[in-house]
């Protein structure tokens, strides 16, 4: 979210505008249009196997290879220092290419790096050390993919649907955060760790498959024929989000929330199977009820805002969703009470946090240059994300010196800043429209 300079034109698709009786445009139904739900299929497809690797890797880490406290907080850092090292070059260099391209690389490069796991791990080379490559390895393609899918939408839909295009590219993340973690939990507990990798393989060729069938050409910036250097196209990203108050709050509330987030998910993920004594495949229901809540979140996200403003939406869902995640220590044991209650938390953060991601994405996208998207989605997650791996490192660290379950407290009560930043910035104060380019 911020301010632009100028009135950029953003691209139209070739369905037209549907006209009401009193003669106002109204948004033509973005499903009707086969670009879009190539898109929105290859979306869906490309979290699955996403949110399958992101518990294939950490449950088999602790369950098949008796990792500790940390080596765990390591190889979740491996796998997300890719966003700090890679997202402002990525920025940059995805605002100059069509983002079909990047996705399609990106996804065939995801399936070969699985492929070769799943050999390795056949061939009983599956150890620490392969996890951390293929941890790096995919984390940094999908970097690409995700700045890349982020600045696609704007290329394809009109500026009025794109509340209603991130709705539904966010519910096809839901739709990965229900099958996802469950699958991959149920996989390495009951097959192998090389299974739950060609399961996530399969996900991303269908991706790969789905994405290379948009035929609409993209209108990208006109490419100069001396471009200016890379390091002044990251200079102008970062410039264009330092500049807005709203913006820079976006970012340092990102920081604030991804870090303290990955340091409570590092602590989690050993506090669950450790602590309350939960079956791998337990665990992954557990966190699999993020997933439809966050179904729910995404249907909510394109109606709320409009009635009770988007600041009112942001503050007062990133409250709740971070807040019940205090309530974690207090559950003890493996009983049916406790599955329950882990249930009903990460439903609730699963709806809040949809909210807050589809709310911050609309405005963000509404009110960035066409090209400038790829840079100010790369600079936000950036600055935001890149603090993702120093988290996981002091979550490992604070299990190891202090417990899991003092650890747990901690973490989860350091996520409460997110919400206090934006609740004291002009993101709170946003009404129920959205923000357009001055």
């Amino acid at each position: 979210m911020g301010l632009v300079v100028g009135n950029p034109r953003i691209p139209v698709p070739s369905t037209s505008s549907a006209v009401s009786d009193s003669g106002r445009s109204v948004p033509p139904c973005l499903w009707r249009d086969r670009d879009f739900r190539r898109l929105w299929v290859g979306q869906t497809a490309s979290q699955l196997g996403e949110h399958t690797t992101l518990i294939v890797l950490p449950l088999f880490a602790v369950l098949t290879l008796n990792a500790g406290a940390g080596e765990l907080g390591v190889l979740r850092a491996v796998g997300q220092a890719p966003i700090l090292l890679l997202s402002l070059f990525v920025g940059a260099w995805v605002d100059r290419w069509r983002t079909r391209t990047v996705m399609v690389v990106t996804d065939a490069g995801r399936t070969l790096v699985l492929g070769a796991a799943v050999v390795a791990g056949l061939l009983g080379w599956f150890g620490l050390p392969a996890l951390l490559l293929v941890a790096f390895a995919v984390g940094a393609l999908s970097v690409f993919f995700d700045v890349a899918y982020q600045a696609s939408l704007v290329r394809l839909v009109k500026r009025d649907q794109l509340l209603q295009g991130n709705s539904a590219l966010e519910g096809s993340r839901s739709a990965a955060q229900i099958g996802g973690p469950a699958l991959g939990g149920a996989l390495v507990s009951l097959l192998s760790a090389p299974i739950a990798a060609a399961s996530s393989a399969l996900f991303f060729a269908l991706s790969f498959l789905s994405i290379r069938r948009i035929r609409r050409t993209e209108s990208i910036p006109e490419r100069l024929e001396r471009p200016p250097p890379l390091w002044r196209r990251i200079h102008e990203g970062l410039r264009f989000v330092v500049s807005d108050t709203s913006l820079r709050t976006v970012c340092l509330a990102s920081a604030a929330f991804q870090f303290s987030f990955a340091a409570m998910m590092t602590v989690y993920l050993l506090f669950l199977p450790r602590e309350l004594h939960l079956s791998g495949t337990t665990v992954g229901l557990a966190l699999a009820a993020t997933g439809p809540g966050a179904l729910l979140g995404s249907m909510l996200a394109a109606r709320l805002p409009s009635r009770f403003g988007y600041g009112m939406v942001l503050v007062s869902a990133a409250a709740l969703g971070d807040g019940v995640f205090l309530c974690v220590p207090a559950l003890h044991g493996s009983s049916a009470v406790t599955v329950s209650a882990l249930l009903a938390i990460n439903f609730v953060f699963g709806v809040a946090g949809q909210l807050v991601n589809v709310t911050v994405m609309a405005v963000r996208q509404a009110v960035t240059p066409d090209g400038m998207q790829g840079r100010a989605a790369a600079t936000i997650t950036f600055v935001g994300m890149g603090m993702a791996p120093l988290g996981s490192l002091l979550g490992g660290f604070l299990a190891m010196e202090w417990g899991l379950r003092t650890s747990l407290l901690l973490t989860a009560a350091g996520m409460m800043l997110s919400p206090v930043l934006m609740a004291l910035s002009p993101l709170a104060r946003l009404g129920r429209a959205l923000p357009g380019p001055l």
